[in-house]
């Protein structure tokens, strides 16, 4: 890494051919990454010592329990730390740049990853992430997760393209129809989970299957094409999947409109202040007067409608609706949220975070795709990020809370 550095300082004139083997480059990562989940696990271990033994004196031993000593008589430093962790994932999403800007390859004397029609690649594939991870965290918030997303974003996909194309209907209103069945699907899942007592984990993997299975028979089976002119789809849709001016994508420019009023509402609004009561003490948000089970289910009613939105936007970039699409789409959605900062057990976590999150992620695939690695590669390394943003909420320390 010093190597491709240094002389990236020096003139930014190196060939990143050794980075584009995926043999290399690849494994190297994924060999790190083990010995930072291995690093990660003894820390466990280590906190777990400390969180028991606290009767014991303390030792010398432990480095977990001298940095707590330390930051307890530092408190500037402990200040400091706590900050970083206030906002890891802008951190993360700073250091994930600039090591996509450092990894780069160069091609004439420019670097591919700045230039301006990557960035804009970057920012249309984040889009669907960016709004699946603003439905997502709405879930998780209450401590709940929807599983189901990816297959709504293929069902309401094809489900688009069926309506444009196959009955003939105007732009606006097939897009109200299909937002419509995401809000129902999102109710679906959350009433069945609050009537039956079901665990949101259950009632969303069933409708991941249901969903997916619907689009697989509503579409024969079959990719639905989109197109426009004579007897084609109504061309509105079309601006959808556009990018205005050529640079910035009308979908980037969605999530970026949708994260914003979601995080006002979120801050300043009843309904936010509700949800993370519930996701911090469901009983004591129950007897303090909050209509628990009728939040919940508006918080899943508002996961299914981002997913359906996803869908939209992913017919109108890709001019079709296929049963296929969205898959793991479910995962990428909730990688982002954990990496933005929330927490599965609930009543934390912010929509900047998670968008923040859907970025990193979006800039890391990037990099790598750049850099030629292997797509199973990209995976393991996404999973290493998800557990690793796991583990640093473990061993945040007490001044960050």
């Amino acid at each position: 890494m010093a190597y491709f550095i240094f002389f990236w300082a020096q003139d930014r004139q190196y060939t990143a051919a050794p980075l584009a083997q995926a043999s290399g480059f690849g494994y190297w990562l994924v060999f790190f990454g083990s010995v930072i989940l291995l690093f990660l696990a003894f820390s466990f271990k280590q906190a777990d010592v400390v969180a028991v033994e606290t009767s014991r004196a303390p030792d010398s031993g432990g480095w977990l329990r001298q940095l707590r000593e330390r930051l307890a008589d530092s408190p500037r430093l402990a200040a400091a730390i706590a900050f970083v962790f206030r906002f890891q994932s802008f951190f993360g999403l700073i250091i994930v740049f600039a090591l996509a800007v450092i990894f780069s390859p160069i091609r004439n004397d420019a670097n591919i990853f700045l230039s301006t029609r990557n960035l804009s690649n970057v920012s249309r594939d984040v889009a669907e992430t960016g709004i699946l991870a603003v439905g997502q965290i709405l879930v998780i918030i209450i401590a709940g997760i929807d599983l189901s997303v990816g297959s709504v974003v293929a069902l309401t996909a094809t489900g688009a393209a069926f309506l444009l194309m196959r009955d003939q209907v105007a732009a606006v209103p097939a897009i109200l129809l299909i937002l419509g069945l995401g809000l129902f699907i999102g109710w679906w899942n959350g009433w069945t989970a609050e009537r039956f007592k079901i665990p949101s984990f259950v009632t969303t993997l069933a409708m991941l299957s249901i969903a997916r299975g619907i689009a697989h028979i509503w579409s024969s089976d079959i990719a639905v094409p989109i197109s426009y002119g004579a007897g084609g789809a109504d061309p509105l849709f079309e601006i959808i999947g556009e990018r205005i001016n050529g640079v910035f994508p009308v979908p980037a420019i969605i999530m970026f409109v949708v994260a914003a009023i979601m995080a006002l509402i979120l801050h300043y609004t009843a309904f936010g202040r509700h949800l993370y009561a519930i996701g911090g003490n469901q009983t004591a948000a129950r007897l303090s007067g909050v209509a628990v089970t009728r939040i919940k289910i508006f918080a899943f009613m508002l996961c299914g409608f981002f997913a359906s939105m996803a869908g939209i936007l992913h017919a109108a970039q890709l001019n079709q609706g296929s049963p296929n699409e969205g898959v793991g789409y479910e995962l990428n959605a909730i990688a982002a949220v954990v990496i933005g900062g929330a927490s599965l057990a609930g009543g934390k976590g912010t929509i900047i975070g998670a968008v923040a999150g859907a970025f990193i992620l979006g800039i890391l695939d990037n990099m790598l795709s750049l850099n030629n690695v292997n797509s199973n590669v990209q995976l393991v390394t996404k999973g290493l990020l998800v557990v690793a943003a796991v583990a640093l909420q473990r061993l945040k320390p007490r001044a960050a809370e």
